[in-house]
């Protein structure tokens, strides 16, 4: 009986990510210091230039992330379809070996029985059953009873052949899935580290002002330096609709979820990105969404703004990179960014891209 091997599992892991907090003026002149690994960076650069330059990268650092989260699901698409097709070969060379040992036995009661080996023990016992019937016609010569027994063995090897090539298929495009996994991780990362170390460059006071206004108002704000805060506040926010709609349940589960940390690349339960609790909220609520932010806004019917109801999933930037859950009074619950946590914010607080709402 041949063995089989399920393919061993890679853990396909991510690490902390979220668009850009907001901007917002700075007074004063930072200190000019020396800045290493940021070619990007002025070491002159003013405070109001270091927080646009942050919020700039949050906002690559969210398009990559949801570019990694589409990299990781094909990966384990790729990956669950070839464990499928190993285990169907396994189970086809089972079959296999099974029609090839009935044969043989079929061959030795022929032989003791004062007949020859002829055809049917020639393949029951060669190396290279599939290279012998390639090079000898012994189907249309083979008219006695051991031509059923024959055609079971070619049939079933007609069938490994074909699954092996469909597994070595999915096992190249699992690879280069991988590598794309690799590359979008190393992208998520280098833009956050950039935007750590440019962090890092302004004073306590001004990190707290920055983390302060990132709180009230979201993500980022996309408007440049010196940008009002958007109207609304989180203490404004509606409490979780009382009914047992689908779409109470997504928005019951997002209340539940508020002050869990952003991570990037993740779907809960104990921490998420931004597409990774929109998916959640409404998996708990019995729909399942896809998980990037520019696949879930095709997930339901397209709603315009003055039509939103709560459960509807609201998009943000041109690019479609983050996504919060609407839950009324202008407000949504959604994971904003590395270092935050899941957090009501005003949906008047980025660059509007649309809203979806899921069937």
């Amino acid at each position: 009986m041949a063995s089989h091997r399920k393919p061993r599992q890679r853990p396909l892991a991510g690490g902390p990510v979220r668009t850009a907090a907001t901007t917002l003026a700075l007074a004063g002149a930072a200190t000019a210091t020396a800045f290493e690994g940021t070619s990007q960076a002025d070491p002159r650069m003013t405070p109001s230039q270091v927080v646009s330059e942050v919020d700039r990268l949050y906002e690559e650092a969210e398009a990559a992330t949801e570019r990694y989260n589409g990299a990781k699901e094909k990966a384990e698409e790729a990956e669950r379809a070839l464990t499928g097709l190993r285990d169907e070969t396994a189970r086809k060379t089972d079959q296999l070996n099974t029609a090839r040992g009935a044969l043989g036995s079929l061959a030795a009661t022929q032989y003791r029985s004062g007949g020859s080996l002829g055809t049917a023990v020639t393949l029951a016992t060669a190396a290279d059953p599939q290279e012998y019937l390639s090079h000898a016609s012994f189907i249309t010569r083979a008219g006695d009873r051991n031509a059923a027994g024959i055609s079971t063995v070619r049939r079933r090897l007609d069938e490994v052949g074909k699954l092996r090539e469909q597994a070595a298929g999915r096992l190249a495009d699992l690879r280069a899935r991988r590598d794309e996994l690799a590359e979008r991780k190393a992208e998520v990362e280098g833009k956050l580290n950039t935007a750590k170390r440019l962090l890092a460059r302004l004073t306590a006071e001004e990190r707290a002002a920055y983390e302060a206004r990132s709180a009230g108002a979201g993500a980022g704000a996309g408007a440049g330096a010196g940008a009002a805060a958007p109207t609304g506040t989180p203490q404004s926010a509606p409490p979780p609709p009382a009914d047992s709609s689908r779409a109470a349940r997504a928005v019951a589960f997002a209340h539940g979820a508020i002050g869990k940390p952003y991570v990037w690349g993740a779907t809960g339960p104990g921490s998420f990105d931004c597409s990774g609790l929109t998916q959640a909220a409404w998996r708990a609520a019995g729909i399942s969404l896809p998980r990037t932010t520019y696949t879930q806004i095709n997930a339901g019917r397209r709603v315009s703004r003055d039509q939103l109801a709560p459960g509807d999933l609201v998009f943000f930037y041109s690019g479609i990179t983050h996504v919060g859950l609407y839950i009324g009074n202008g407000q949504m619950i959604h994971a904003p960014r590395p270092g935050s946590t899941v957090r009501v914010a005003p949906v008047d607080s980025m660059p509007w891209a649309g809203a979806a709402r899921p069937a």
